[in-house]
């Protein structure tokens, strides 16, 4: 008896233990959505969240099964063609103003 609920308490635990990660994936998902897509001032709480928090976010990746490192330097990527989107629609948009 005693090793059937051993059993079932290692069940239970693996199983807590996936739910929380799964937990911590969507915080992570949600934070990388507000930083994407987000409201400007929520856009560079998240950015700064992502990239330069030293406490904080590293345990959530840690605790989402992430390593850290390696997802911000994939964020990283996505950086810049944000920065070149952006530059693109400033281009086009300036073409579009009235000539003075």
């Amino acid at each position: 008896m005693s090793n059937l609920f051993t059993t079932a308490t290692t069940v239970i635990t693996e199983q807590d233990a996936q739910v929380e990660k799964r937990l911590w994936q969507a915080v992570i998902v949600s934070t990388i959505q507000e930083w994407i897509s987000g409201p400007l001032r929520y856009k560079r709480i998240a950015e700064e969240y992502l990239f330069q928090d030293r406490s904080d976010f590293p345990m959530v990746c840690q605790s989402a099964g992430l390593d850290v490192g390696q997802l911000r330097t994939k964020l990283a990527r996505l950086k810049p063609a944000e920065e070149s989107e952006a530059c693109r629609l400033r281009q086009i948009w300036g073409t579009m103003l009235p000539q003075q």
